[in-house]
């Protein structure tokens, strides 16, 4: 970390400023309030730094996190969280130890963009009641949103709301104009100016501790822990997808720089194990946080460690200035991230890009409105997966191979109509349990021929659905006493083939071949033999 200090020095402090509305205004999200928010920004962002697999990535509380902690506390209260953040840290290091990291790259990029989307309109429907001024018990997202916005409408209070359209304006113009500029943290200072020096009356974030409280167990019964087994799973897997792609998009955003998502994962979990002893919520690494850090320069821990200590620093210093925030400007910051977290050439560029493609965002983005996020994502997933498996089987095309081409020139009459007897095609493509059937229907109504040749050496994929399908149509064949005659096959698909008992079988009666021609050459013979004889084929 003493490589390049300065300028990580200045990237921590430049992420710091970015952070700090952005961690007041999670935890106030999350149900825990503004000081969870802070703590969590403060060890989990020290933990995962020095432990993680990225040397870019920065950690905290995020808005997807919030998503899933919001009806974990209506349930289980503050305690619950607590624990299901500490069980969830155990489940990443598990994680890493079974070297799950690298499955997450697996995820395809609708199902991706699908659940930014979701997550974003949810983060931005949280924020209605402390845009609109009103207080809610709903515990539902939607229902609290409806509630709020139901109060307001009997009672009109404008300015909270005028605030948090304030906040959002000023943030999204100097995004626009002053990319390099901290547009969070000027807008949340000039709301709080504004109010402090006049006489609007908003409701503000109120006392926070002036240190980090001791670490505590968490105290929760023995019937509540196996209840909790579930939501540990459901934020576990979302910090595991967050994180590795958040040390993705870094690694994109760098020269050289390549994560290693089973390190990130324990150190997610080494993070998510300690920051819950200090009052903190569930963490994950943050994308805008960390690209903030990579454009700033970062190129070691120390930006990451640095913005934490700063945080730090604001907490033990700042914490009676920081009390004074509006409510509605943090509401307002958490709208404008949730407006910049869409990127809008990409979603227009999925939709218009294949109906398989735009179906899978439209289902996951739905999915994560109407369910969790982990169930949005694996839903996507599955989706995504049968799609594809359907394209494949599509894509597999059994093509004829003309047996005259491999005719010499000066053939006659009679080689012709020997010829004229075989068949012979070739499989192109995957062979396996969602298209075999079809694809193999053609070949198994061959009736008017008396040798067909089957050349695999294009074959790209065979199950053992696929293969039995294979050996069924070729016994089938020869009942008819039509033999088949195997060419080109694979090495590889050898083995699923013998499970079957088919390379065995034709290897005995000698109708397996290197080539083509050869195959064509074998069966030009028992033609003629057939011809010869007056017996078929395959009673010779």
């Amino acid at each position: 970390m003493r490589h390049n200090a300065g300028r990580n020095l200045l990237a921590g402090l430049t992420v710091a400023v970015v952070a700090l509305p952005l961690a007041l205004g999670f935890g106030i999200t999350s149900g825990m309030g503004a000081a969870a928010g802070l703590v969590t920004a403060i060890v989990a962002g020290v933990l995962a730094a020095l432990f993680g697999g990225s040397n870019v990535q920065v950690s905290g509380p995020t808005g997807a996190m919030t998503v899933v902690l919001v009806p974990i506390i209506a349930e289980h209260g503050a305690s619950g969280v607590l624990v299901v953040g500490m069980m969830a840290g155990l489940l990443l290091v598990a994680m890493s130890w079974l070297r799950l990291g690298q499955y997450v790259r697996l995820i395809p990029l609708p199902v991706i963009e699908g659940f930014t989307i979701g997550i974003a309109c949810i983060i931005a429907i949280q924020q209605l009641p402390a845009a609109l001024g009103a207080s809610t018990d709903e515990e539902h997202i939607l229902a609290a949103a409806v509630d709020a916005f139901s109060q307001w409408l009997h009672t009109p209070t404008w300015a909270p709301l005028l605030l948090t359209v304030a906040t959002v304006g000023l943030i999204l113009a100097l995004s626009r104009r002053r990319p390099q500029m901290p547009g969070a943290l000027i807008a949340v200072v000039v709301t709080t100016v504004v109010v402090a020096v006049s006489s609007i009356t908003v409701t503000v974030i109120g006392p926070l501790p002036s240190q980090i409280p001791a670490p505590t167990l968490p105290s929760i019964s023995l019937d509540q822990l196996s209840t909790l087994w579930i939501p540990a799973i459901a934020v576990a897997a979302l910090a595991a997808l967050e994180s590795l792609l958040s040390a993705t998009v870094a690694d994109a955003m760098t020269v050289g720089e390549r994560h290693d998502p089973n390190r990130e994962l324990f150190g997610q979990g080494i993070a998510n194990i300690a920051t819950p002893l200090f009052g903190g919520i569930p963490a994950t690494a943050a994308i805008a946080r960390t690209a903030v850090n990579v454009r700033n320069g970062a190129t070691t821990r120390l930006a990451a460690v640095s913005h934490s200590l700063i945080l730090l620093l604001v907490v033990v210093s700042l914490s009676p200035i920081v009390a004074l925030i509006p409510l509605a400007a943090l509401a307002g910051v958490l709208i404008a991230t949730a407006i910049r977290m869409i990127e809008v050439s990409s979603v227009r560029a999925l939709l218009h890009s294949t109906r398989r493609d735009a179906l899978v965002l439209l289902i996951t983005f739905a999915a994560t409105l109407i369910l969790d996020l982990a169930t949005a994502v694996i839903l996507g997933v599955l989706i995504a997966g049968i799609l594809a498996l359907r394209q494949a089987a599509r894509s597999v095309d059994l093509a004829p191979i003309p047996v005259h081409a491999h005719t010499p020139d000066d053939s006659t009459a009679r080689q012709h109509l020997l010829d004229d007897q075989i068949v012979a095609y070739r499989i192109d493509g995957p062979l396996f349990f969602l298209g075999a059937h079809d694809t193999l229907q053609v070949l198994a109504e061959q009736s008017q021929v008396q040798v067909v040749i089957l050349r695999l050496s294009h074959l790209t994929a065979l199950d053992v659905t696929g293969a039995a399908i294979l050996t069924d149509t070729v016994h089938g064949l020869e009942a008819r006493n039509i033999p088949v005659l195997i060419t080109g096959l694979p090495p590889r698909f050898q083995p699923v083939l013998e499970s079957r008992g088919l390379i065995q079988h034709l290897n005995q009666s000698g109708r397996v071949f290197p080539n083509t021609p050869a195959a064509i050459s074998h069966a030009r013979n028992l033609v003629a033999k057939d011809t010869g004889n007056g017996a078929r084929i395959g009673d010779v």
